[in-house]
C-alpha cells in the first residue's frame, strides 16, 4: 500500500535523524512506555473479571464519551446488579438510569442497553461478528471492535480518538477520520497487533502523545515517529513538547518470539 507524502513538522523530524519505521519495535517500546500507566478501561475491566462478551459490550457502550475514571466504577456498579443479558433485560429503565449515574447520556444509554440485552437474551448469545454487533442498538464500529477483540479474543481494530491521532502522527497511515484510520490500519497493521493497539495507545495518548503539546522530549518512540502535524518547538527547550537530541537512536529491535 503506497502512502502519500505527509507534511512533517519543521526541523524536528529531518529524515537523517529518524530511524526506519519498525512496527515490531514500536510495540516493544509502547509496552515499556505505558507499563506504569493506568490501563484502558475495557482491558482493566477484563483483568478485574468482567471480560465476557456481554460485559465488554455493555461496558464499551457505557464508556462512549465518558472518561475511563468514570466508566470503570459505573460499569462495576452495574455488573454488581446484572452481568448477563437476561438479568439486564429484567431491570426497570429508571433503575438502570440510576445505576448509570455519572456516565454521559445515561438515559439514551439505558434505553440502548435494555434494547440490546433483550435482543441478545432472545437470540441466546452475543453476536460474534462485526456486522452482527453493529446491528444492535447503539453499537458502532469502535464498540463492536472492542467487544470482538477484548470479549471474544478475535482480531479486531478499535479506533478511538487516541488511536486515530497517534497512528497518523507517526505517519504510519494518513486518514482523516477514525473510520478511515481503521480501514487503513487493517491494510498495514499485522493482525497480531489488532487488539493490542487500542490497549497501548489509549494510555499512551492520554499521558504522553496528547492532543495538544505532546511530550515528545521524553518519548521512547521519538526516533520512530514522524511527528506529522506536531508544531515545532525550540531545540533544547524545557517542557512536555521539548525537542529531543537528534543523536538519540532507537534501541536494537528485540528478537521476535
Amino acid at each position: 500500500m503506497t502512502k502519500p507524502a505527509l507534511p512533517r513538522c519543521g526541523g524536528m523530524d529531518d529524515a537523517a535523524t529518524k530511524d526506519p519505521f519498525d512496527i515490531d519495535l514500536v510495540f516493544h517500546l509502547l509496552r515499556e512506555a505505558v507499563a506504569r500507566l493506568p490501563k484502558a478501561a475495557m482491558f482493566e475491566l477484563r483483568d478485574r473479571g468482567f471480560g465476557s462478551p456481554f460485559e465488554q459490550l455493555v461496558a464499551a457502550l457505557i464508556s462512549a464519551r465518558t472518561r475511563d475514571e468514570v466508566s470503570l466504577p459505573v460499569s462495576e456498579r452495574l455488573f454488581a446488579v446484572a452481568r448477563t443479558a437476561e438479568a439486564m433485560a429484567g431491570l426497570d429503565e429508571a433503575r438502570l438510569i440510576g445505576l448509570l449515574h455519572g456516565a454521559t447520556f445515561p438515559e439514551p444509554k439505558a434505553r440502548d442497553i435494555l434494547a440490546l440485552s433483550r435482543q441478545i437474551a432472545a437470540a441466546g448469545a452475543v453476536p460474534d461478528t462485526l456486522e452482527g454487533l453493529m446491528a444492535l442498538r447503539g453499537v458502532g464500529p469502535k464498540i463492536a471492535a472492542l467487544t470482538l477483540g477484548v470479549g471474544f479474543g478475535r482480531p479486531a481494530i478499535s479506533v478511538d480518538i487516541h488511536v486515530h491521532r497517534i497512528v497518523n502522527r507517526w505517519g504510519y497511515v494518513a486518514a482523516t477520520t477514525p473510520e478511515r484510520t481503521m480501514q487503513a490500519l487493517a491494510a498495514v497493521l499485522p493482525e497480531r497487533y489488532w487488539i493490542e493497539i487500542n490497549e497501548r495507545l489509549v494510555p499512551f495518548g492520554k499521558a504522553i502523545c496528547t492532543g495538544e503539546r505532546p511530550r515528545c522530549g521524553g518519548c521512547l518512540l521519538i526516533q520512530q515517529c514522524r511527528q506529522v502535524g506536531v508544531a515545532p518547538t525550540r531545540p533544547g527547550a524545557d517542557g512536555p513538547g521539548a525537542a529531543p537530541s537528534p543523536r538519540r537512536r532507537s534501541p536494537r529491535r528485540p528478537a521476535m518470539p
